[in-house]
């Protein structure tokens, strides 16, 4: 008789604690007006897995993890920027789909079109120079021909 009653506490007690596990994984319920934040804010990272969908539009289980982070530092009232600060420190500046304006950033940016502005110019010197040293080479020709 005592074996049976302790196999039924030995079954309620791990049925327990599975349960407590399952309610601790769990994402907290929000209010609509907490919920479109984390959505807004799901929408403004990228799934470091997927590189062309934000965390929101993912099914990569990272990404409901992310989406879970998410709806847990709204729930416990942190702000948009603390929220994107903590994400932007575990993933870096890669999982903002709008990064932020750095010195790195702009030289990426603007990279190209002063390489591009720089190669103009060297192209313009260069044909400059070669037309002047046309236009002194006829003049040279048409002074030896009148002489």
């Amino acid at each position: 008789m005592r074996r049976g009653k302790a196999s039924v506490l030995l079954r309620v007690a791990c049925l327990l604690a599975c349960l407590s596990m399952a309610l601790a994984g769990a994402a907290p319920t929000l209010q609509p007006q907490q919920e479109a934040r984390a959505h807004h804010l799901a929408q403004s990272l990228r799934c470091p897995v997927c590189q062309n969908q934000t965390v929101a539009e993912s099914n990569a289980p990272l990404a409901q993890d992310l989406r879970e982070q998410i709806q847990a530092q709204v729930a416990a009232g942190r702000s948009d920027e603390e929220v994107r600060a903590f994400m932007v420190s575990r993933y870096g500046d890669f999982v903002l789909y709008e990064p932020r304006a750095t010195a790195q950033t702009w030289l990426l940016w603007l990279g190209p079109f002063m390489l591009l502005g720089g190669g103009a110019l060297v192209l313009g010197a260069r044909v400059r120079r070669a037309a002047r040293a046309e236009l002194s080479a006829d003049a040279g020709r048409s002074g030896e021909e009148v002489a």
